[in-house]
């Protein structure tokens, strides 16, 4: 099945929002982790989101190059290829952009999606995420429902952001940030519906003390009823038309009740990053542990072509992304529900 069409897209997303389940949004930075992501989403029976950061596409575009919309495209395109050979549907997402980004990264990927629809073809993305969460909520919104219009021409859904998610990741560092930003208010989340709803469909990232990267148990105070009382803040006044469909961020190591409350308060999509990246790369450092006399020419040896050729390992990587990206479905209970040629 080739990625899913925009009204598949939008199904996938009612789909959980009406079951209770929440889909693994799984950033990948090659053809080994998008073949990863598919393997465990297929093997799980469950529809899911790959998606794609700046740093990812400048990897992906070679070290002479480090061209980040360039990049993207690559993936984009093979991602659409190789899941035409799995019976599920996914959604494939471009992830933070923060301000200074916007007209040099996520227009040119949605003017991709405009060039392939004006020439006969389906969508290249299915949604992007635009992060104004540096900015004061008004100025936020009012960049969030330019790329919003553009998004609604191409029948693409925008991901939005007001508070800010902790830690760092993909080179934004947020580990200063005061505690209180960690948190979105209800207020903010009414505000946010009021300039966007009547513009198209979105998702919206509150932050609820959620932190890019991976820490001890109690190093991280989440505070899953922000969500809860924002959701209520946006019915109360709007009816439950308006519920939000929310994204949760820094979601690797969420203790399992947590992520349960999250999915009760409307949340239909969880990024996981920090978990795949450790799932990669933990059975590759076993593999070389185990054949360092292979993959080295130790003391004038000559090694083992079988240990030191990059399939051997990275296969093994690959396979450990694929696993822990079929507990994230199990955790996130959409395991068994792929809506897979029922829309």
């Amino acid at each position: 099945m080739p990625i899913a069409t925009p009204a598949q897209y939008a199904a996938m997303i009612d789909a959980a929002q009406q079951g209770g389940y929440a889909y693994p949004a799984i950033n990948v930075t090659s053809i080994a982790t998008i073949n990863a992501a598919l393997k465990g989403f297929a093997d799980k029976g469950s529809d899911g989101i790959i998606q794609f950061s700046t740093g990812a596409g400048e990897f992906a575009s070679g070290l002479n190059v480090k061209d980040a919309v360039f990049g993207v495209l690559v993936l984009a395109e093979a991602a659409h290829r190789l899941a035409e050979k799995y019976d599920i549907l996914i959604g494939l997402h471009t992830d933070h952009c923060q301000p200074k980004k916007v007209d040099g990264f996520l227009k040119p990927l949605i003017a991709a999606t405009a060039e392939r629809r004006a020439a006969g073809k389906g969508n290249l993305f299915n949604s992007h995420m635009f992060d104004g969460s540096e900015l004061d909520i008004k100025a936020n919104m009012e960049i969030s429902k330019e790329l919003l219009k553009l998004c609604v021409e191409n029948e693409i859904i925008l991901e939005v952001e007001a508070g800010v998610v902790g830690g760092e990741e993909d080179g934004i560092d947020h580990s200063d940030m005061p505690a209180d930003k960690l948190y979105t208010t209800p207020e903010d989340m009414v505000y946010v519906h009021e300039q966007l709803s009547s513009i198209g469909r979105y998702m919206f990232a509150a932050t609820f003390g959620n932190v890019h990267g991976h820490y001890k148990p109690g190093a991280v105070k989440l505070r899953p009823e922000i969500l809860k009382n924002g959701q209520q803040a946006v019915i109360a006044k709007f009816g439950a038309e308006a519920e939000f469909d929310l994204v949760f961020h820094g979601g690797s190591g969420t203790p399992s009740d947590q992520l349960q409350e999250t999915l009760d308060y409307g949340v239909i999509k969880m990024n996981i990053d920090t978990d795949t990246q450790y799932a990669f790369t933990r059975p590759i450092v076993d593999f070389m542990m185990k054949n360092y006399d292979g993959v080295l020419k130790i003391d004038g040896e000559i090694g083992s072509k079988k240990a030191y050729d990059p399939r051997a390992y990275i296969k093994l990587g690959e396979n450990g992304v694929a696993t822990r990206m079929g507990e994230a479905c199990d955790d996130l209970k959409s395991s068994g529900k792929s809506i897979f040629g029922k829309v």
